[in-house]
């Protein structure tokens, strides 16, 4: 790593990778905020719903919180590699803290006129709240603002923290538990905080976030890349800057195209899900709680993905099993657009959330493995751009969908129409992909990216690391966001 990153790294003794105590308060940190994000991917859907039954109103929230992604992924990654990683964390931590406090008071404020969950059904005929849906949009723009800043600043400060022989330990550890957090245990909590109070679930993530921040801030070091250090006076050449993360990841013949179908993914995922909470409760009938639980299908298949996805992929290939992500990316919707049952969607959830983990499970590590540390930052910020920027664009899209439809058939039909719309359009997005990420491309762009950093000296592990990486086929990585990538 660069000389004026002092961390305080795991060692590797008679082949047992120790991670040490600044990956354990990360990883400690990283459960909190996700069991608080858990409880989130419940409480703001339903409060959106409780707020407005209109298809486009609802998807314009996604699109606030998706916004950042496509206007400040790139400033973001400059940032990243100027600033220290670890401040950047505690910082927006805090930020997301009290934005979500003023939700949680807004709420309070209203709760004597917003149906309780158990009145949101389906056919609910509700006068959208002005006040509070302009709050809502609003916290959601700034809190997505804060989400690009401390994301990107989170995924370039474990190879920092962690040897390269100890990052598939890692992730594999942190992206298991996160799943636990994220997706089995905070929503069900969610849904019983809300059915004690509307309020509560928002206090309650608030906390998570400033517990989060403090245990990031006693993580021991000081995070910054290479030429981070300017000195004072020093003006940032934004458009430089930007452009030398986004030319590096333009000229590589694998990364550039590999966001750009992310990005296609993702977009094609959201118009789905912009209005998921509305064809939820009105076309699959379910609870507070079922709502909740269909979460789970997505945290079952994402666990086992943490377990077995690196076995498939080593057995497939990693060209053969993105285009195994692909396909299922095909039928999951189609399956969901013609389902009437929530247990179905459940399943469906589950079997897409594995080939997600399949997906990332070979990307992230590339990544990590390739991009510069002096660039890291804005290469992920670039690649997050394409990947996450495309989200509103499709979520302006699923709402429009709904709307548009609805205006010339029936409301279920204009719910089950995003998913109809997903499924061809990832039949497009298969024939562009197929010949793009081939097991010959994805590996010989790994062997490349460790040499390069090897002769840069980026590395301090042995030989026998770098062998061991280009044997790997990567790390577990999160799922790309189904209730928001």
């Amino acid at each position: 790593m660069a000389d004026d990153v002092v961390t305080e790294k795991p060692v590797q003794e008679s082949g047992k990778i120790k991670l040490g105590v600044n990956y354990w308060r990360l990883w400690t940190a990283s459960v909190i905020s996700n069991l608080g994000d858990g409880v989130a991917t419940i409480a703001y859907p339903w409060l959106a719903s409780a707020v407005t039954r209109n298809g486009l109103l609802i998807g314009l929230i996604a699109v606030a919180q998706r916004l950042p992604w496509l206007v400040f992924a790139l400033p973001a990654g400059v940032i990243t590699d100027r600033l220290d990683r670890r401040k950047i964390m505690v910082s927006m931590d805090l930020v997301r803290a009290g934005l979500t406090v003023l939700v949680g008071f807004a709420v309070l404020a209203r709760q004597g006129v917003l149906p309780a969950p158990e009145e949101i059904t389906a056919g609910l005929e509700l006068a959208t709240d002005a006040t509070l849906y302009t709050i809502l949009l609003l916290a959601s723009l700034f809190f997505g603002f804060a989400e690009v800043l401390r994301d990107n600043a989170a995924q370039t400060i474990l190879p920092a923290i962690v040897e390269p022989g100890g990052l598939e330990k890692a992730n594999g550890q942190m992206w298991g538990v996160e799943i636990v957090a994220n997706s089995f245990v905070g929503p069900p909590l969610g849904s019983l905080l809300i059915g004690i109070a509307f309020a509560l679930p928002f206090f309650f993530d608030a906390g998570t976030f400033a517990i989060a921040a403090a245990l990031v801030w006693l993580i021991s070091g000081v995070f910054r890349a290479d030429g981070a250090v300017q000195p004072a006076g020093t003006k940032v050449d934004w458009r430089r800057e930007i452009a030398e993360g986004f030319g590096w990841l333009w000229r590589h013949p694998l990364l550039k195209p590999m966001a750009i179908i992310l990005g296609v993914m993702n977009g094609v995922g959201a118009i789905t899900f912009a209005t998921f909470v509305l064809f939820a409760q009105e076309v699959l009938g379910t609870t507070a709680l079922e709502f909740a639980l269909l979460g789970t299908g997505a945290a079952a298949g994402g666990l086992a993905g943490t377990f077995f996805a690196s076995k498939v992929s080593g057995r497939l290939g990693s060209g053969a099993s993105l285009f195994l992500t692909l396909l299922a990316s095909i039928f999951i919707p189609a399956i969901i657009g013609v389902s009437s049952q929530w247990l179905i969607v459940w399943a469906a959830f589950s079997l897409f959330t594995f080939t997600a983990v399949l997906w990332n499970v070979i990307t992230v590590s590339l990544r990590q493995t390739i991009i510069p540390d002096r660039l890291l930052g804005r290469v992920n910020s670039v690649y997050r751009f394409f990947a996450w920027g495309m989200m509103p664009i499709g979520s302006v899209v699923g709402g429009m969908l709904v709307v548009g439809t609805e205006a010339v058939g029936s409301r279920e039909l204009a719910l089950r129409m995003p998913w109809f719309v997903a499924a061809a359009a990832y039949v497009l997005l298969l024939v562009y992909a197929a010949p793009q990420l081939t097991t010959e491309k994805i590996e010989a762009a790994r062997a490349e990216g460790i040499a390069a950093k090897a002769a840069a000296g980026e590395s301090t592990d042995s030989g026998r690391v770098i062998d061991d990486a280009i044997a790997e086929t990567g790390i577990p990585g999160a799922p790309p966001p189904l209730e928001e990538d």
